[in-house]
């Protein structure tokens, strides 16, 4: 029987030991960090019939919080317009606590940029939904984003201007 029991405790033991060796990934938390929505015309909105023009703004940002766990905040910003005038403005930060660990620097900003704010978006545009439904304005469906490809396109630019950098800083020694 103590044979039995000392198999059991070492087997937990480098189970837990292979756990922690390898890359980890955990969702600690999903809030909702900040929300704001103006409807400058006011009731003049629903009064006469307009032409929207949606324009949608993202962004993401990431901040160390503790040892292996990143805080990922994803920001959208919808303001539909009608010519010069604001219909309405949402601004929506949703945000998230995420355990990362036993990633490379270029894996962790991959995961950080793409992953996380894949996992967020869903419930930004829930959000954004129910405050419309509040406002009394219709829904706006919003499509799927791509982080990967806009990551991508990202690391593209930043390459491109570095490369441009290069070149000009050659041509002037």
């Amino acid at each position: 029987m103590t044979d039995e029991t000392t198999n059991d405790t070492t087997a937990a033991t480098q189970a837990t030991e292979t756990q922690d060796a390898g890359p980890a990934f955990a969702v600690q938390r999903i809030y909702l960090k900040d929300l704001s929505f103006e409807t400058p015309m006011g009731a003049a909105a629903f009064q006469k019939q307009w032409q929207p023009k949606v324009n949608q703004d993202l962004n993401t940002q990431s901040s160390k919080v503790a040892d292996d766990v990143y805080e990922v905040a994803l920001r959208l910003t919808i303001t539909v317009t009608d010519g010069e005038e604001t219909i309405y403005l949402i601004e929506v930060q949703q945000a998230g606590l995420f355990t990362i660990k036993g990633l490379e620097p270029q894996q962790l900003t991959h995961v950080i940029n793409t992953t996380c704010p894949t996992m967020l978006f869903p419930y930004a545009r829930e959000a954004i939904d129910n405050t419309l439904t509040k406002g009394s304005f219709p829904a706006l469906m919003l499509p799927p984003i791509n982080f990967d490809a806009l990551f991508a396109s990202a690391v593209q630019q930043a390459e491109a201007k570095a490369a441009e950098e290069d070149k000009s800083e050659d041509t002037t020694h």
